[in-house]
């Protein structure tokens, strides 16, 4: 059995980049969640064609995927993105992440999204992160403020999802809000 390298870990959770051997655990675990994510992102096209072109959206600069898994057996259980990284004198980027239904309500996301945003900060070395999140997507915007973003605004018609223009609201965290909000469950990291 190879041995998995994880960019960081915490106690239940650790996270690493998401590669090509994840396509049947992923797709498993989407069509598994497909009823729970389809009214936040659309239905999704589950094939080989479409999971290699996202997987080639992270050799871009501009872009890093991850997996969030359990520390104890490997399995995935939550998605994370950061996505149109800008450098130079922004350092940002916008954090997108998925959970899947068999895995929601044990704090998985919440450890697993507090090593991203540790990652981002440090080995990335980001200054900022956004969130956008559709207003009643209540279990999203919960997470969000758990791990210490502010509401910024509402961005109006902002994304294209399920056949309309949906209305997102806009939260953020730099990284001096994450170093007084870090949660001390998330300062075990190994690399």
């Amino acid at each position: 059995m190879a041995t998995t390298s994880y960019l960081s870990q915490g106690p239940r959770v650790a996270i690493r980049h998401v590669g090509r051997q994840d396509y049947d655990e992923l797709t498993a675990l989407a069509q598994a969640s497909a009823e729970m994510l389809r009214r936040w992102l659309g239905a999704r096209e589950h094939t080989e064609e479409a999971f290699d072109s996202y997987i080639k959206r992270y050799e871009q600069r501009t872009h890093e995927g991850f997996v969030i898994c359990l520390r104890s057996t490997g399995a995935i259980v939550g998605g994370a993105n950061i996505n149109n990284i800008v450098r130079g004198s922004l350092q940002t980027g916008t954090l997108g992440y998925t959970a899947y239904a068999s895995t929601t309500g044990y704090g998985y996301m919440t450890e697993g999204l507090g090593l991203v945003i540790q990652h981002a900060f440090g080995e990335l070395e980001l200054h900022r992160l956004e969130a956008n999140i559709q207003p009643d997507n209540t279990p999203s915007l919960n997470l969000i403020k758990r791990l210490g973003f502010q509401r910024e605004g509402c961005s109006t018609a902002f994304q294209f999802i399920n056949g309309a223009w949906r209305d997102h609201e806009r939260w953020a965290i730099t990284a001096e809000m994450a170093a007084r909000t870090e949660q001390p469950a998330n300062r075990d990291q190994s690399h």
